[in-house]
């Protein structure tokens, strides 16, 4: 793995607030794949490749106005009472 992948990666979750299952979903496909790095995996070029596109794409974006800092959805959810018991 490149050396400071993981720590680029963290610094990006930091920024953007984005939820690290997310960002892995959103980037490659992997929700997990920022727990896998931490334990150890080693990432490929193309993983390198499509994680550094997509933090420098949504940095463009969020620069332009295109992109809304998120955050933990969890935090902005609706809860419905349940039936009535």
């Amino acid at each position: 793995m490149e050396p400071n992948l993981l720590s680029r990666i963290e610094a990006f979750l930091v920024e953007s607030a984005i939820p690290q299952s997310v960002f892995g979903r959103e980037a490659v496909g992997d929700p997990r794949l920022v727990a896998d790095l931490r334990g150890g995996r080693i990432a490929g070029l193309r993983i390198i490749c499509r994680v550094e596109h997509f933090m420098n794409k949504w940095r463009a974006d969020r620069r332009a106005g295109r992109v809304a800092l998120r955050g933990d959805r969890r935090l902005h959810m609706v809860r419905h009472p349940g039936p009535a018991r």
